[in-house]
């Protein structure tokens, strides 16, 4: 079924907005988008757009802009979905280079991403409440240095090279860690720390009159605890006018979304809407002005059901999101494509 003219000339104040970052006239989507309907006619569809909350007026001018409504129905129902070829093809090209970890074709892809979209993007690690520590490994490299390796349940590894102080051997600190394996495997990353302190007055029976051990091991441990993220491509965002013009409200916008904790919240949060099982998004706030001209779209990456993280991308409220989701959804179908196990049904037909 083909959209409605009310649909269509939603569709088109949306694009024209997010290719100018202009308000837009009937006479402008007339002479922009050869539309076969009078200026007049225009004008009353966006009255009752304007109604129903899907478009809104400036202040510095008599055209009109997408509302949040408005973005989200355009997501919604009226994108294209299509995919450039280049972007199709980078993406594949990561996907066939079999060697790399998945860690490295997750934070690859999003470079790609903000590459090809002029946007940021983000990597976020799994929910620390969902993920468990499995072990702790102590790797000497002489006698006064060692690594700790922590390893948890989806797959994610930390590691903090220390000098050992004159009264720490490293037998002592095998010890050490192995009490931390037996009373820590299996616990939530989120409350790791709060166990370790619990276990502190034991350790120092291990290692005494030596706090150095502990604050390595805590530190490393508290990494864990903190949303995990990885973001490309900030100074794409320099290029967008609603950011380049007010160099404060860039720098206080910058310094929020490169906060780990602050970009976790606002990806995990739980009234974002959702497009479909796979997708949300962040559109704006009202309540936050460091937010105000940003949105965020954001996905899960599972393979065979467990969750490795999410990945997201940032940038203005007006960001191309046809282009921003259709490039996402490529990477999710080569995830499923390339890592998730396929059962045969009672068919024959192979499925997820």
């Amino acid at each position: 079924m083909g959209l409605s003219r009310r649909q269509l000339i939603l569709k088109y104040i949306v694009e024209y907005f997010i290719k100018t970052a202009q308000p837009v006239g009937s006479n402008t989507l007339i002479e922009e988008f050869n539309l076969p309907y009078s200026s007049a006619t225009i004008r009353n569809e966006m009255m009752e757009l304007e109604k129903q909350g899907f478009i809104e007026k400036t202040h510095t001018s008599s055209g009109r802009v997408p509302s949040s409504k408005g973005y989200k129905y355009y997501i919604a129902n009226l994108r294209e979905k299509n995919v450039s070829n280049d972007i199709k093809y980078q993406i594949s090209n990561i996907f066939t280079q079999r060697e790399k970890s998945i860690d490295d074709v997750i934070k690859e892809s999003c470079e790609i991403l903000s590459h090809m979209t002029n946007l940021a993007s983000i990597v976020l690690g799994p929910d620390a409440e969902q993920e468990h520590l499995v072990s702790i490994q102590i790797i000497p490299l002489s006698n006064k240095a060692a690594t700790a390796v922590f390893v948890t349940d989806k797959g994610y590894v930390e590691n903090k090279t220390f000098v050992l102080g004159d009264n720490v051997k490293i037998d002592d600190l095998k010890d050490c860690v192995q009490l931390l394996n037996d009373r820590l495997n299996g616990t939530p990353i989120s409350h790791l720390v709060e166990k370790m302190e619990l276990l502190r007055p034991i350790l120092n029976d291990y290692i005494k009159n030596n706090d150095t051990v502990y604050r390595v091991l805590a530190e490393a441990l508290l990494r864990f605890t903190e949303g995990r993220v990885s973001m490309f491509g900030q100074s794409n965002l320099l290029n967008q006018p609603e950011f380049n013009q007010d160099t404060s409200k860039l720098r206080k916008m910058l310094e929020y979304i490169e906060n780990p904790s602050n970009m976790a919240k606002i990806i995990n949060e739980k009234e974002n809407e959702p497009l479909n099982d796979r997708f949300d998004v962040y559109i704006g706030s009202n309540d936050d002005e460091k937010l105000k001209d940003v949105s965020v779209v954001t996905t899960d990456i599972n393979i065979n059901g467990h969750q490795l993280g999410k990945i997201a991308l940032v940038g203005p409220t007006r960001m191309d999101y046809d282009k921003a989701l259709s490039a996402l959804e490529y990477i999710i179908e080569k995830f499923d494509e390339i890592y998730n196990e396929r059962k045969e049904d009672e068919d024959g037909q192979r499925t997820n």
